[in-house]
């Protein structure tokens, strides 16, 4: 697992993904430090090690990336641990489109296509 706080090119991510589900990987993107936590096998493996590191667990969201898709298909808004009631987010998926926004800056600033 591998905690992102600067750039990772797309052919680490591609790597990652074959050496674990094959054609995506999962991320958790901490939306105040603006970094992203890669590679573990569930999204909350990823939540736990950002926690350690200092995140804050209202600011973390689970997403998958497809290195080999682009557009609307390279990030997909799918976790568990996206389920935050406190929060207004009742879904697995990202219901607030400024913090959907907020994700995929900062997934475009860190993954160097």
């Amino acid at each position: 697992m591998k905690i992102i706080r600067d750039k990772i090119k797309l052919c680490e991510l591609r790597e990652i993904a074959q050496n674990m589900f094959g054609n995506f990987v999962k991320a958790v993107v901490d939306m105040d430090k603006e970094l992203i936590a890669f590679g573990g096998e569930l999204h909350s493996d990823e939540e736990e090690a950002l926690l350690e590191d200092g995140s804050k667990q209202e600011n973390l969201w689970g997403i998958n990336i497809y290195p080999d898709k682009s557009g609307d298909e390279f990030i997909e808004f799918d976790s568990m641990i996206n389920i935050k009631p406190s929060k207004g987010n009742r879904s697995r998926g990202v219901d607030d489109p400024k913090i959907k926004e907020k994700i995929i800056r900062i997934v475009n600033s860190l993954v160097e296509k």
